[in-house]
């Protein structure tokens, strides 16, 4: 793992993250890999990590299904793609036991939601397709993580041939937990106290619908906005 300073803006920006995660990715370029940002605040990060390994870029769309009346407590995950997967908290849906056909049914519903955030990042391209394919996940920076695990969790289902998670910095006790959801875990950073992802960066502006839209038109080759 790179050395930092203990300081605890350890990035300028997400730009800055970005050419930085990309140095230690240079070597997955050979492996043609698909690089997944998770939006909005990954696609900067993943944008300068596409460009530097001469991969094509796109995005990882989750959606947490959260429990009748109480819907922070995560009942599973729907995860966007050409076949959309699903992952559910087993133990956690038979504690609280939803009425029959709630899950279908708000299953869907956030896989509305996905399909409409989709339209409005890619317009009428579609999700990508993941079996066989080497794929690199990045975010800007890993709190929780439990976004990431189900995404990891869901993208597993597609079958992909090597599943990478790339990020700036995330706590160490995480950081750890993940690596056995991936094939390989690249964090940056993991300083101590970690306190929040936003804390580690001099500039950390939320990214807007705007620029996600510019950066993937960019990746694609397309004039940017």
């Amino acid at each position: 793992m790179r050395a930092y300073m203990p300081e605890s803006q350890l990035f300028r920006d997400r730009t800055h993250a970005g050419h930085e995660l990309a140095e230690a990715l240079h070597h997955l370029a050979e492996a043609q890999p698909l690089v997944l940002a998770l939006p909005r605040g990954g696609v900067p990060v993943a944008f300068e990590v596409a460009q530097r390994l001469g991969a094509p870029l796109d995005l990882v769309l989750v959606r947490k299904i959260g429990a009748p009346g109480n819907e922070e407590l995560a009942l599973g995950a729907v995860i966007d793609g050409a076949e959309p997967k699903w992952v559910i908290n087993q133990e956690l849906f038979n504690q609280i036991a939803p009425p029959p056909y709630w899950f279908e049914e708000e299953m869907q519903r956030q896989l509305s939601e996905l399909e409409r955030r989709r339209h409005r990042y890619c317009g009428e391209r579609a999700a990508p397709v993941i079996a066989d394919r080497c794929v690199i996940v990045i975010d800007d920076g890993i709190a929780t993580g439990a976004t990431v695990r189900a995404t990891l969790k869901g993208l597993k289902q597609s079958k992909p041939s090597r599943v990478v998670l790339a990020v700036p910095v995330g706590p160490r006790d995480v950081i750890e937990m993940l690596r056995a959801d991936v094939d390989e875990l690249i964090c940056l950073a993991m300083p101590e106290p970690f306190i929040g992802v936003g804390c580690h960066y001099r500039n950390f502006e939320q990214t807007s619908d705007e620029q996600v839209v510019d950066l993937l038109a960019r990746a694609s080759g397309q004039p940017g906005l």
